[in-house]
């Protein structure tokens, strides 16, 4: 199940992934905290380290920090990209849900966006 998806912009490649807040709740549960680390596979199967935090006060405002500009680097992202987070039933161990990763170049043809492939 598709948890996210999103274009990257110019903040999201240098800093930090901005996640839109509707889908906060699909997203490790923060237990009460105001951040949770997480695992995420990658295509090739690699697993990502991330965290996701929200503000202390005010409106939330999620975003994956820590492990984001790795993937980012790893990966060669750039603004424009796109990723998509999807979360899936774990029919392996206890855990009940397990969180897949994939970023997605434009495909691009005298300049306009066509769609985009898996990188």
């Amino acid at each position: 199940m598709e948890t996210f998806t999103k274009v990257l912009s110019k903040t999201d490649i240098k800093k930090r992934l901005a996640v839109p807040t509707n889908y906060l709740q699909s997203l490790p549960s923060l237990n009460g905290d105001c951040s949770v680390d997480f695992k995420a596979i990658d295509a090739k199967g690699k697993v990502w380290t991330f965290k996701c935090s929200i503000r202390k006060k005010g409106h939330p405002k999620p975003v994956i920090s820590k492990g984001w500009l790795a993937f980012v680097g790893s990966k060669k992202l750039k603004a424009g990209y796109k990723i998509r987070f999807y979360k899936e039933n774990n029919k392996v161990s206890t855990a009940t849900h397990v969180f897949r990763v994939q970023a997605e170049k434009e495909i691009k043809i005298f300049g306009a966006v066509l769609g985009y492939a898996p990188i």
